[in-house]
């Protein structure tokens, strides 16, 4: 199987978008966050490329705007009523990055070795016999000229910018020094460093990977590829909705979301039928959430007159209400798991459940029931019961 991290990282997110980019090959309209990516990473591409000088700032500016001019009539706006304001606010966003990068980040301070380089490693999974390709592309890879570290440098336009403990396991920095390791396998441990520029926040965080954590990376790729390929053969991809459904090209044709898309013209007798049928449940359900309220309201009243009374029962035009008072106990399992681990009987106990406990202790020695009986909490369960009047 030929795969990418892009790839993996979509099925991760969601196995049926997965399905409809990678197996199906279904084009995602160009949504402005993607297309603004791009341009971002064009232009920073552009500014470490020696030909023969490295470009000014105002270089860098201009090869951004052009390229904004280009690409943006190709966007396709979620809400067309927006689009200049929208518009105007990202190619502003995509200056100021320009520029508070290019100020931190001079490029003739740098040794950049290569820039959006292709990569591909391969993978034997050792459970299946299988070998995968995975392929992709490194925004940019430097080399410290002092050390001969080898740093691999990827670019973010998001907002969040995760912590270096994060980092450690992340899957796409562990496969690009996979790539590395691969292309260059004379390079000794400690000479790669992989890094990812959150462009929002004009900051950098690097890891150097251990070897267990490149194991780890290892058997996350092959397990989601096991996974790819079990779903491909069984033919069901689920979707997974999330918050990222917001920036989907997909969501017209998803299960999850194609419904509110059903125009008027192209709705049948029992579409309608169904908005109906769906209006009045939720009418139905939020009755009833509201009557749900109004009787822990009321029943709050009825037990605060009971006890000022100093009754058990009270009645009323359509009946009477009834308090019962239940004493019930729960266990602690942690506290009383080395007891019963001293017994032999914790693995009788299969989840750490009250009633199990309580089926087994009448069973038990009785020094055992004594040390298990001081352990347990006392809770007194009020109940209110109605019952109609006879007529």
């Amino acid at each position: 199987m030929r795969t990418s991290y892009s790839a993996l990282d979509t099925y991760r997110v969601c196995p049926l978008k997965y399905k409809y980019s990678q197996i199906d090959k279904l084009k995602e309209p160009k949504r402005v966050e993607s297309v603004f990516g791009t341009l971002i990473h064009s232009a920073l591409k552009y500014m470490f490329e020696r030909d023969p000088l490295y470009p000014t700032l105002d270089e860098v500016i201009d090869f951004f705007s052009k390229k904004w001019t280009e690409k943006s009539e190709a966007i396709e706006w979620r809400n067309k009523s927006k689009k200049d304001t929208e518009e105007k606010m990202y190619f502003e966003e995509g200056l100021k990055i320009l520029k508070n990068f290019y100020k931190k980040n001079q490029p003739w301070n740098f040794n950049a070795v290569e820039l959006e380089g292709r990569f591909s490693v391969e993978l034997l999974d050792e459970l299946t016999g299988k070998r995968h390709t995975l392929a992709g592309i490194i925004d940019r890879i430097d080399k410290d000229p002092e050390s001969g570290v080898y740093e691999i440098i990827d670019y973010k336009t998001g907002k969040s910018m995760p912590s270096e403990e994060a980092l450690k396991g992340n899957l796409q920095l562990g496969l690009y020094h996979l790539a590395i390791s691969s292309r260059w396998p004379s390079l000794a441990d400690g000479s790669i460093k992989t890094s990812l520029y959150f462009l929002k926040h004009n900051e950098k965080v690097s890891i150097i990977p251990e070897r267990n954590n490149i194991a780890e990376v290892k058997k996350s790729i092959l397990e989601a590829i096991r996974e790819i390929e079990e779903h491909t053969e069984k033919g069901g991809f689920p979707p997974t909705p999330s918050a990222l459904c917001n920036w989907c090209g997909f969501r017209k044709i998803c299960p999850m979301w194609s419904h509110e898309y059903l125009k008027e013209e192209e709705r049948a007798p029992e579409d309608q039928e169904m908005s109906e049928i769906i209006n009045e449940f939720f009418e139905i359900k939020n009755s009833e959430d509201e009557n749900k309220k109004k009787i822990a309201e009321l029943r709050l009243k009825i037990l605060l007159y009971m006890d000022t009374k100093h009754l058990a029962r009270v009645f009323g035009g359509d009946g009477h209400i009834t308090k019962n008072e239940q004493v019930r106990y729960s266990y602690d399992m942690e506290k009383i798991r080395p007891v019963l681990e001293k017994t032999g009987l914790w693995e009788k106990v299969l989840i750490p459940d009250s009633k199990e406990l309580e089926k087994l202790l009448s069973g038990l020695p009785e020094n055992i029931q004594e040390e298990i009986l001081k352990k347990r909490e006392k809770k007194t369960v009020i109940t209110l019961k109605q019952s109609k009047a006879k007529r």
